[in-house]
């Protein structure tokens, strides 16, 4: 099965036990994607988020025979419980052309996808979306290391993936 991983952020920089099969191309489909995930290392995640202008994602081939054994290893990458039911998306792809993302996969091949599914998370809520200015302040309070990391996961963002609140982190901050 030709089974093909979405990424727009540390994923595409650091993809440790996923198996990726060569580089990571530019040319992936258009999903409402947002700096809008408080992460556990600090940094301000992207994640889908809805109602979002959506921007070109990156994608790469895996290196594995089945579904479940790619969403196993990105289960791993991400360090996604088991018991979490939420945290890895996939999409079959059939005969039938029923979406965008359906028809941009058929278009490459692709016979299977597989993404990173956490929800946007604020205030230790998570499926919270920060307004902007709640994303500012929340980068702004962090100091030391923690902001460090925080800014150098902003920088390596790949720049296609170009949102409203990156614009205005950087206009604000500096970053």
């Amino acid at each position: 099965m030709k089974i093909a991983c979405l990424g727009w952020g540390s994923l595409v920089w650091k993809y440790g036990a996923l198996p990726v099969a060569g580089e990571w191309q530019t040319d992936g489909p258009l999903l409402p994607v947002e700096f809008c995930r408080e992460s556990d290392g600090g940094e301000l995640a992207t994640a889908l988020c809805m109602n979002v202008p959506p921007v070109p994602v990156l994608w790469a081939w895996l290196r594995t025979e089945t579904l479940s054994l790619a969403c196993e290893a990105l289960r791993e990458r991400e360090g996604i419980p088991d018991e979490r039911c939420d945290g890895i998306g996939s999409l079959l792809i059939t005969g039938r052309h029923t979406g965008v993302l359906t028809a941009w996969a058929v278009e490459r091949g692709i016979e299977a996808l597989i993404w990173t599914g956490l929800p946007p998370r604020s205030a230790s809520l998570e499926g919270r979306v920060p307004t902007v200015d709640e994303a500012i302040a929340y980068l702004d309070s962090l100091s030391g290391e923690t902001r460090q990391h925080a800014r150098n996961y902003f920088d390596r963002v790949p720049a296609q993936i170009d949102t409203p609140y990156r614009r205005v982190i950087s206009n604000v901050l500096g970053w």
